[in-house]
């Protein structure tokens, strides 16, 4: 006689079950017409406190003309004078540092090359990054006061732009 436990025993199985049904099984809602209210116009719901307005049969023409943005030349001009200033002041604080980087890479040797005490060419350039992105913010900001804004008040005021 063996001496092994019954679940061991290949002649000894449990019962059969049927599986449960899977928790994801939900049944399928039946297909019902959806309620349509009548279609009389004066039919109301019960949360209507009034028959709901109707459209207008043609739309109202708008009270004064505002021409198409983009094809004025203010806006172009505007435009144009934000671009150049964009351009200026990203041009001046990554130039620099790409200048700083060129450099580092290509011409280890001047960039290591003391100034006086103790103070290398690649030190003090890196040094000068932090004034150089303040004299580039200064720039757009003076460049913006004296060039874009006021652009930006007269489009404002003539009603331009909204």
């Amino acid at each position: 006689m063996s001496h092994e436990p019954p679940h061991m025993d290949p002649s000894h199985r449990p019962p059969y079950r049927p599986s449960p049904e899977p928790r994801h099984h939900r049944p399928q809602p039946s297909h019902r017409p959806r309620y349509q209210p009548p279609q009389d116009p004066d039919f109301l719901l019960p949360w209507q406190s009034s028959a709901p307005s109707r459209p207008p049969l043609w739309p109202t023409p708008p009270t004064t003309p505002v021409p198409a943005p983009g094809h004025h030349s203010d806006l172009r001009r505007l435009r144009a004078a934000y671009r150049t200033l964009r351009r200026g002041t990203t041009l001046t604080a990554l130039g620099f540092f790409t200048l700083f980087l060129l450099l580092s890479g290509f011409a280890p040797g001047l960039m290591t090359h003391p100034i006086g005490s103790g103070l290398t060419i690649g030190l003090a350039l890196g040094l000068c990054q932090l004034p150089v992105t303040l004299l580039a913010i200064t720039l757009y900001e003076r460049t913006a006061r004296r060039t874009v804004d006021p652009l930006a008040a007269e489009l404002r005021r003539t009603g331009t732009v909204r």
